[in-house]
């Protein structure tokens, strides 16, 4: 290690695991309004007879939000939201290189794309087991309209809802659309993920926002959502989606990069005699 500069030092499972969670966590925080605009926007018409705030677009959304529910309402979820990337993206993002190298056989150069592919798809599956509970609470919160200081709110904080959803739902609850909308979503980027995963995403969201009973599964929410709002249904928060998931990416990756060199440099500073 000595002599060795931050950028020539290659980083451990622990700084890169750290890392992405910590990368994640600060595009979500400059994010965040753009995924709640997008969730209030799959939502709305899901029960055509109810009297509920109407949305239009991602600038009409946002405003609309501010002037009916003030400024907070857009970070509403926010705490789940954090938990959730340090699970996730510390799972799928940080350790993607060691279980890479785990599948790839002894001696081998590099790995194949078969391996890589193995390697995403498991890191991915583990990154969604294990932040399942989050993302449904975080949908709950974004979801959930307060009109007024002394709206009632279902939750009286994060930890609150976790406890209550197991409570009420099971603990079965906390893992509600588990497979497969939310593993399908955790692939692609860009325009053509959008396109691809937005029918799964909205899905998701109806299902995992929706009280017991309403739906008997993902399947069941997707037809009644055809039924009643047509096809274009599938589509609705697409455009948020598609700027957060833009925005996201690159505030998220170009943090990762510094993040890890400045772990490493601290690395490097501890371990060296001088």
């Amino acid at each position: 290690m000595v002599g060795l500069q931050p950028s020539e030092v290659p980083p451990t499972t622990v700084v890169k695991f750290l890392g992405a969670g910590t990368a994640a966590c600060f595009a979500d925080l400059l994010t965040f309004p753009l995924d709640t605009a997008k969730v209030r926007l799959q939502i709305q018409g899901e029960n055509p007879g109810a009297q509920s705030v109407q949305y239009r677009g991602v600038l009409g959304t946002i405003l609309t939000m501010v002037r009916t529910e003030g400024p907070r309402s857009l970070y509403s979820g926010l705490v789940a939201g954090l938990h959730r990337q340090m699970s996730f993206a510390s799972i799928r993002i940080g350790l993607y290189d060691s279980v890479k190298q785990f599948y790839t056989p002894k001696g081998a150069e590099h790995s194949s794309i078969a391996i890589r592919i193995l390697a995403g798809c498991t890191t991915g599956a583990m990154a969604v087991t294990c932040a399942q509970p989050t993302d449904v609470v975080k949908v709950r919160f974004q979801a959930m309209i307060r009109l007024g200081t002394g709206g009632e709110r279902k939750y009286r904080g994060t930890m609150d809802a976790y406890r209550t959803i197991a409570r009420e739902e099971g603990v079965r609850g906390l893992w509600k659309d588990n497979f497969p909308c939310h593993f399908v979503s955790a692939f692609g980027a860009g325009f053509c993920a959008t396109v691809v995963a937005s029918p799964v995403d909205v899905v998701k969201t109806r299902y995992m926002n929706a009280p017991p009973g309403r739906y008997r599964s993902p399947l069941h929410c997707m037809l009644r959502m055809v039924a009643q709002e047509g096809p274009t249904a599938f589509y609705k928060g697409f455009v948020p989606s598609f700027l957060r998931l833009g925005a996201w990416n690159v505030m998220m990756f170009v943090t990762y990069e510094q993040l890890k060199r400045a772990l490493m440099k601290i690395q490097v500073l501890r371990e060296s005699p001088f």
